[in-house]
């Protein structure tokens, strides 16, 4: 498989303190890596150094062979690459559903309004939203804005989608319907990093989960591997966060 994100031996510091202390990962073109770990441990932090929102202390990300550094004289070509979405969904307030959408491909890819409205309402139909292209944020569910916020992502034809906790600010009945458009992703083999707390879709969607703690990958291997027979201890900690057992008293 092609080869298309490589970073290696990452360092990330913030005053002194190392969040992230020798990350190595390789990613393939179509490979959906689910990156889980407690809070706090730099999973967040990780995505954000790939698209270059924060500077590095020590080693290399590379997309397609092409350093990414904020001194990345090509930076903005290269972050037209990588299409990100936050769990604060970052709509602009006062632009409609689809003037959300076309912004950058008009603005920076210079596309016509004709083409870029064209596949925005071909996306928005993709994830149940054609309805709402005149539609304001503030008229939106969370289910809804974040469907948006994917849609304006994919609209950039992005190489690799990055996601970044996206459920973690919905109510859980909408959980459900930001999923299922990453599964849908998954499914047409689209390269994706994935930080999630919901384990279910971890299992379901990954072809290889990443466990990181304390800024080091501690653990990585394909879901089953992983979910049901992990290698660590630490992992294995992490694992029983996530199950009840009802106690039986006499």
């Amino acid at each position: 498989m092609e080869t298309v994100l490589t970073i290696d031996h990452l360092k990330k510091q913030y005053d002194g303190l190392t969040v992230l202390k020798d990350i190595s990962l390789t990613v393939h073109e179509g490979e959906v890596i689910v990156i889980v770990g407690p809070s706090g441990c730099g999973k967040s932090t990780l995505l954000r150094c790939i698209n270059a929102l924060e500077e590095i202390q020590g080693g290399e990300i590379r997309l397609d062979g092409n350093p990414i550094s904020k001194n990345s004289k090509n930076l903005a070509e290269i972050r037209q690459k990588i299409g990100m979405v936050f769990q604060s969904y970052e709509l602009f307030p006062h632009l409609n559903v689809l003037d959300n959408i076309t912004l950058a491909p008009i603005k920076v890819q210079k596309r016509s309004r004709e083409e870029a409205a064209k596949e925005a309402m071909a996306l928005l139909s993709r994830v149940g939203l054609e309805e709402k292209a005149d539609s304001f944020p503030r008229q939106l569910s969370g289910g809804q804005k974040q469907r948006v916020a994917i849609v304006r992502a994919l609209c950039m034809n992005p190489e690799i989608m990055l996601f970044d906790e996206v459920t973690a600010a919905l109510d859980p009945e909408m959980v459900r319907e930001v999923l299922d458009v990453i599964l849908e992703l998954a499914n047409q083999k689209k390269t994706m990093l994935i930080v999630t707390h919901e384990m279910q879709f971890a299992r379901a969607v990954a072809d290889r989960v990443i466990f990181l703690d304390e800024g080091v990958i501690k653990e990585e291997g394909s879901p089953e591997e992983f979910f049901d027979s992990p290698k660590t201890q630490r992992a294995g900690e992490f694992l029983r966060t996530f199950t009840f057992e009802r106690k039986h008293t006499n």
